[in-house]
């Protein structure tokens, strides 16, 4: 950052892009010229620049939305303390592109009748809670055995998501997944992407097969608030220390909890209440929010 952007640094803005596309810097000195900002300092050639401003306009939720529509996210957040030392992550459709129970209810038959559920509940339409045990309850008799399968064939990482760990760990902070999912993904998933720690809920199996219910009480949108909490206090940190990242309803809690709370590429209640939203860029493009610039990425 150059001394005049130091002296204004009151807030940052940041401007991403997906890798694949390009950045127009002509966007982006007019963006930083209609704020009143510094210097552009470009953390990703033609993928991620930033600039600081003493104040933010009234219009951010309006040109946040017009950035959108161009294919360019925007965090704009205040300029010290941004990077953080926490990192709070949901797994389904955020660390994985997949949602886990969706995929288990392929292998028995019924994605359709389940996926509907995850989708209404992911978007705030029903208790959580009372949908996941109504999901779970219909997969009973599934072998055991189908998790396996479904890890090694159908669960894919996000773009980005390892790197994104990788570099967050490499510079002190610590990583928990924290999934309204099953401890029987978390697992693989926490150990394929280097988290710390993996919180989620419990599948009972009976006889090798799933037994349709699962273990009390059910990880959903307070427990992990509750996870915040338990490990910022470990931790000895403040909320304003922690990066929480989902894309569902019961994500909502946490990110709003967060002084950095992003909805990645979310359902639209999630983004229309929390802070801020990642639509276009990879999971790097969290690491970019916090002034790493891609000559600080670690590579996993």
């Amino acid at each position: 950052m150059t001394t005049k952007a130091r002296d204004l640094a009151m807030f940052t803005v940041t401007l991403i892009t997906n890798p694949a596309m390009i950045l127009d810097p002509a966007l982006v000195r007019t963006l930083r010229d209609a704020m009143g900002g510094g210097d552009v300092l470009w953390l990703a050639p033609k993928t991620a620049a930033e600039f600081a401003v003493r104040k933010l306009p009234g219009s951010m939720a309006d040109i946040r939305d017009s950035l959108t529509a161009e294919g360019v996210d925007m965090i704009a957040q205040p300029s010290i303390g941004r990077r953080k030392k926490l990192l709070l992550a949901d797994m389904d459709s955020t660390m994985i592109r997949q949602e886990c129970i969706d995929e288990l209810a392929v292998a028995a038959g019924i994605g359709p009748q389940v996926s509907e559920i995850t989708a209404r509940a992911m978007n705030g339409e029903l208790d959580f809670e009372g949908a996941l045990k109504a999901r779970v309850a219909l997969l009973k008799g599934l072998p055991e055995t189908v998790i396996g399968d479904v890890l090694a064939r159908r669960i894919t990482m996000m773009p980005g998501g390892a790197t994104l760990v990788a570099t967050m760990k490499a510079h002190g902070a610590y990583a928990a997944l924290v999934s309204g999912g099953f401890t029987a993904f978390t697992q693989a998933v926490a150990a394929r992407l280097g988290f710390d720690e993996h919180r989620a809920n419990t599948l009972h199996i009976e006889n090798g097969q799933l037994a349709g219910t699962v273990a009390e009480p059910v990880l959903g949108r307070e427990a992990k608030v509750a996870a915040l909490d338990d490990l910022s206090a470990k931790l000895g940190l403040s909320d304003a220390d922690v990066l929480a990242i989902g894309d569902g309803a019961n994500d909502l809690g946490m990110l709003m909890r967060a002084h950095l709370g992003v909805a990645v590429h979310a359902k639209p209640v999630v983004q229309a209440q929390a802070p801020h939203a990642i639509n276009h860029g990879d999971l790097t493009a969290l690491l970019y929010a916090q002034g790493y610039a891609k000559a600080d990425f670690v590579i996993a």
